[in-house]
């Protein structure tokens, strides 16, 4: 009976270590995804598609002279009514952007993988060499952008993390109070499994099935 005491207070407390402690657990949760890297001037600061807030903090790195040129990728987008290249461009000349510091490809993106493929494609076909890239997305997307953008452009090219700061973005840091950021955080992890499952374990007809999943 003693033992069986000693073992219902024991599980107790940890149930109230856990309780207490839940918040820390939980941002440590979040905080892993986010990598911010000190930023130095890149040859160009990619804008991964979606909002306009990722574009604006594009737009404000470029003019603390961070980026010599802004690329933005993206095609027509059913929820947004519109072009993301060309929305994310129209805005960063409205910015007063010079024209030829802004490039834009507007094919259309399934997944962060095509958005590296496509920034891929601009630095290959570029006449000027490309040696370094601020990459520019919300904060919790940082951790699988950056795998994803190492393993599509190689270590020739230097990847820098710009996420967005929170207090620019409709996320929060402490995202299990927020729905939308609660779903974004839990998305990431699943994703983050799915592209090490998708782009590095699998072969053949595994690989070929895991293609159709081919989203976010």
């Amino acid at each position: 009976m003693k033992f069986i005491i000693v073992i219902a207070v024991s599980l107790l407390l940890i149930l109230v270590v856990v309780f207490i402690s839940r918040e820390t657990v939980y941002q440590a949760i979040g905080d892993y995804l986010v990598i911010q890297d000190d930023l130095q001037t890149a040859d160009v600061i990619h804008v991964i598609a979606g909002h306009d807030h990722r574009t604006e903090y594009a737009l404000q790195l470029y003019q603390q002279g961070l980026g010599k040129q802004l690329f933005f990728t993206g095609g027509w987008c059913t929820s947004h009514n519109y072009n993301h290249g060309e929305h994310a461009r129209q805005l960063a000349l409205d910015q007063g952007v010079p024209v030829d510091a802004i490039a834009f490809d507007d094919s259309v993106v399934t997944s962060t993988y095509s958005e590296a493929e496509r920034l891929k494609v601009f630095i290959d076909e570029n006449p000027n060499s490309i040696e370094s890239v601020i990459v520019v997305s919300d904060p919790h997307h940082m951790r699988r952008a950056r795998w994803t953008y190492r393993r599509v452009l190689g270590n020739e090219i230097q990847v820098q993390m710009a996420p967005v700061p929170f207090d620019s973005s409709p996320h929060q840091r402490r995202w299990w109070t927020d729905w939308s950021s609660w779903r974004m955080v839990k998305d990431e992890y699943q994703k983050t499994v799915y592209y090490y499952a998708r782009y590095k374990f699998s072969v053949g007809p595994l690989e070929e099935w895991l293609a159709s999943f081919d989203t976010g």
